[in-house]
């Protein structure tokens, strides 16, 4: 047996839900075999669920991936939480000489439970070091009108508008995820330059969705390795993800993960 092998460049979530944690699980359950490179790691205070981040020196994080990278290899690589400038040009940097055939990037810029950018000046960093090496770019609604400049996407336009935008700066196909803005409905939107490929579902009714975007690029990241189409990819994504919402569950009063299981079980 040789499986696929798959890396994630992404922060560490104690609480297993999102992070390199969701990831991993998410290659495990997708049958590639995962391997991590840490960034930074995330905790939150018990009481209020207040984010503690804490990024990695530049050095460990280039020593992790020359493990992978001349020392293992990996059919797909994703990126998530890339904390400051300095580690998204250092990992823009490695990306580029990796030779790697497909590389995502999740351009983490919030944590869940919040609304603010954790990191606002590294948009600038990543539209330079990430997005033209990539190709797939999965930004949910927020994350892509900070990539394209837009005060904020509240419909089908906007998202279409925002997809047109981000794929000018680089990416070979841009993969909007857009839940929060519509009551009724999510809808995936995939632009490759010349078309786009719009897919709607119904909105899954839960509030407990901790990792369900991390998720979405990992399995996205899986199929790649897998030698998927970029849509065959997408809509294995969706699917799994949906999945996954529909078996979430909370942790405690402020959020809950998806269940990773829930595709395989046919949930």
């Amino acid at each position: 047996m040789n499986p696929k092998k798959a890396l994630t460049i992404a922060g560490s979530d104690c609480s297993g839900g999102a992070g390199l944690q969701a990831d991993l699980k998410t290659f495990q359950e997708r049958d590639v075999y995962g391997m991590t490179v840490v960034t930074v790691t995330v905790a939150m205070v018990p009481d209020t669920w207040a984010h503690i981040v804490k990024p990695l020196p530049v050095e460990t994080i280039k020593e992790q991936f020359a493990t992978i990278i001349p020392g293992i290899g990996a059919d797909a690589i994703k990126t998530g939480m890339l904390p400051t400038v300095e580690i998204i040009d250092a990992v823009g940097a490695l990306l580029a000489k990796s030779n790697c055939p497909h590389i995502v990037i999740d351009p983490v810029m919030v944590c869940k439970g919040t609304s603010e950018p954790l990191f606002p000046e590294n948009t600038e960093a990543m539209k330079r070091s990430l997005l033209p090496i990539a190709e797939v770019v999965t930004p949910n609604t927020f994350e892509a009108a900070q990539l394209a400049g837009m005060d904020d996407i509240k419909n089908k336009d906007d998202i279409l508008a925002a997809a047109e935008a981000i794929h000018k700066l680089g990416p070979k196909y841009v993969l909007i995820k857009a839940a929060r803005i519509f009551a009724d409905k999510a809808m995936d939107v995939l632009y490759d330059g010349k078309q786009f490929t719009i897919k709607e579902n119904p909105r899954i009714n839960t509030t407990w969705t901790h990792g369900a975007g991390c998720s979405f690029s990992a399995c996205v990241t899986a199929e790649l390795a897998k030698g998927a189409s970029v849509e065959e990819a997408a809509a294995t994504a969706t699917a799994f993800v949906n999945a996954g919402l529909r078996e979430s569950f909370p942790y405690n009063k402020f959020t809950g993960p998806i269940y990773h299981k829930a595709f395989a079980k046919g949930l």
